[in-house]
């Protein structure tokens, strides 16, 4: 068994959000090796996002942004299973950062937008930064609808 370290159980449990647990069990299966380890987790986040995808989603947030006061913008509906996870830092967050994206981006459907690029972090689709998000938070999380707007 590799010599796994709490640090390397902390961060990454900060990366990913992710449980200690379920970090652990990769490290260990990884043989310590964070590179694959965080392959482990990544895979496991789709496996869990595919398990909750048929769950009802009853709460959710409408969010808003607007580029510099008065040029373009966005409204963005974002759902969720619980009023608990809505009202979340991470979940409001996810929420405004989608609202960005989407404003600088303007794509024209969902379907569009799941495959762009996320603007933060050109390594991640918004498909896997929302997987990711219901890896970390454990609940089933959709993108219903979003209109931009633009002078």
């Amino acid at each position: 068994m590799a010599d796994i370290s709490i640090d390397q159980i902390k961060s990454l449990r900060d990366e990913t959000g992710l449980s200690v647990a379920d970090i652990k069990k990769a490290l260990i299966e990884a043989g310590g090796d964070i590179d694959k380890t965080r392959e482990l987790l990544a895979s496991r986040g789709g496996d869990i996002a595919a398990k909750k995808a048929g769950r009802e989603l009853k709460a959710g947030l409408v969010d808003a942004y607007i580029h510099n006061n008065k040029l373009s913008g966005c409204m963005l509906e974002l759902r969720c299973e619980t009023d608990f996870v809505s009202r979340g830092e991470v979940f409001q967050a996810l929420a405004h950062d989608l609202a960005l994206h989407i404003t600088a981006m303007k794509p024209q459907n969902v379907e569009e937008l799941m495959e762009q690029m996320f603007i933060k972090n050109p390594e991640q689709t918004i498909h896997d930064l929302i997987t990711s998000h219901i890896a970390k938070l454990g609940e089933n999380i959709q993108i219903s609808r979003f209109e931009v707007f633009q002078i």
